[in-house]
């Protein structure tokens, strides 16, 4: 379409000022089913795309507000798709903006819809204590419960959960929203919802070994692809066939998996979307590395890693660079390996997504310990505690245990020459008891563990397979001279607030 002359001049053609609302209506129903360029093209008259700001001269503050509200959310939408740098900045200027001038006018609706759209682009950058905290906020001021706005509000809270992988919440967040969804009409809405609900299942089935999970969890995205095919949403189809092919590859339906993260590439493709593509490229890779197919993950790892790069969606970045990280240890380059794990680390600390960079931490941990020296070791273990310390899925906290005894064992490595030392050594004397050089070399081990981890009696705990009041309850029993090593115990202040 071409672009009035008048829009390079900031001055927008008095002929068309009455449209703007009417146009930015049309604009947004393009963009719910997904056809972003088409939602652009139609705001042509006023906005000449990413990265420029829309013209609003001369607008009405409500015309002003909705016209910086579809730039704004377009603009995070193109920018994810085309992973152009420094969009979602843009993005989340526009729509704050446009949120201050809905307050402005009394709109509440209004507000949580820009508020809503705010939180999905800091969710894409990783940041998701921001993206939570806004979310809360529409929560809290906005009780309208059929609201398409409360709805977008409580879906996106699932998310943010999910991406946190705090599982539990997420599902607490689905089933209580379950009787909502289903009296909306908006087909887009649902299929966004069932396709979340799925994934979080699909993470607990996964993680729990729970059959019946995962039945749930192919049931939701059966219901998400039917609503996205209503609303002629492909966009959003491919992350249903993106998710049905990973939960495939989980459960060792390689050919199945393959043929599923095939469509959501082309799907996403189709509609221009390469953030997606390179996302459902990951995945793939994810697949061919619980396959053994070692050479084929790294070539398409790098190859989404190469992508997610020219964007600003650092989280799904992070999990790509753990997904090459992995096939190049696994390909026995260990010292790239170690440089890309660590940049997924970085990246997730730098983003605001802490469970990311712990589980980049936990996977050097588990492919890299035969070639690191202790004290590397030890610091992911550390980061990796720290930064999982929130994470509810099981299989994650199953990894970090093991990655403790993994750890553990490294700084015992001459456990076995102590050993040697006790087989072959001199004969035992009168005198020699048992019990005191079994009392004698636990207190060593645990003196070891708490020196290695800082006095923390719950990281010691980690590191010895026991756990936390069982090694307090030998510490005050048995070993009471190793309690000025410990951390001291703190109080926890008593809340003036009753929780409900």
């Amino acid at each position: 379409m071409d672009l009035p002359t008048s829009i390079y001049q900031n001055i927008i053609d008095p002929a068309v000022l009455d449209d703007v609302l009417p146009l930015c209506e049309l604009a947004k129903n393009f963009e719910e089913a997904g056809e972003f360029k088409q939602a652009a093209e139609t705001l042509s008259p006023f906005w000449s795309g990413i990265p420029n700001r829309p013209i609003t001269k001369g607008l009405e503050e409500r015309a002003q507000a909705e016209l910086l509200l579809r730039s704004g959310t377009l603009t995070g939408w193109l920018g994810s798709a085309r992973q152009v740098p420094g969009d979602q900045e843009i993005a989340k200027d526009l729509i704050s903006e446009s949120a201050a001038l809905f307050e402005k006018l009394t709109l509440p609706e209004k507000i949580a819809e820009a508020r809503v759209d705010l939180a999905v682009c800091y969710w894409r950058e990783g940041a998701l204590d921001e993206a939570r905290v806004t979310l809360r906020l529409v929560l809290d001021n906005f009780q309208q419960s059929g609201s398409d706005q409360r709805l977008r509000a409580l879906l996106n809270s699932a998310l943010v959960e999910w991406s946190a992988t705090r599982d539990q919440d997420a599902l607490q967040i689905c089933t209580d929203a379950v009787p909502l969804f289903n009296l909306s009409t908006n087909d887009a809405l649902k299929g966004k919802f069932h396709n979340t609900f799925g994934g979080v299942l699909k993470n607990l089935g996964i993680a729990k070994n729970r059959e019946d999970y995962i039945d749930r969890a192919l049931v939701e995205f059966a219901a998400a692809s039917y609503h996205f095919e209503q609303a002629g949403h492909n966009r959003f189809l491919a992350r249903v066939e993106n998710n049905v092919g990973f939960l495939f590859a989980t459960i060792g339906r390689f050919a199945e998996a393959h043929q599923h993260l095939a469509r959501a590439r082309t799907l996403h493709l189709g509609v221009g979307d390469h953030g997606g593509a390179a996302g459902a490229e990951d995945t793939r890779a994810q697949a061919f590395l619980l396959e053994g197919k070692y050479e084929e993950a790294e070539r398409v790892a790098r190859r989404a890693v190469h992508t997610l790069k020219q964007g600003g969606e650092q989280a799904v970045l992070a999990e790509a660079l753990t997904t090459h990280g992995k096939a190049l240890a696994r390909l026995k380059q260990m010292p790239v390996a170690k440089a890309v794990l660590d940049q997924a680390v970085e990246i997730s600390q730098t983003a605001g997504n802490p469970d990311r960079g712990g589980i980049a931490a936990v996977t050097a941990i588990e492919e890299l310990s035969d070639h690191l020296p202790v004290d590397a070791l030890q610091n992911y273990y550390r980061t990796a505690e720290t930064l999982l310390s929130h994470s509810q899925n099981a299989s994650i906290r199953t990894r970090l245990g093991e990655c403790a005894r993994r750890v553990l064992s490294v700084a015992l490595g001459d456990a076995d020459a102590a050993a040697e030392t006790i087989t072959n050594g001199p004969p035992l004397q009168a005198g020699f008891s048992l019990d005191s050089e079994v009392l004698r070399y636990e207190g060593n081990l645990i003196r070891r563990a708490l020196e290695e981890s800082g006095g923390s009696i719950t990281r010691a705990a980690r590191l010895l397979g026991v756990t936390h009041q069982g090694l307090a309850f030998i510490l005050n029993g048995r070993h009471s001279d190793l309690l000025s090593i410990r951390t001291p115990v703190k109080r926890r202040r008593r809340s003036i607030i009753r929780h409900h």
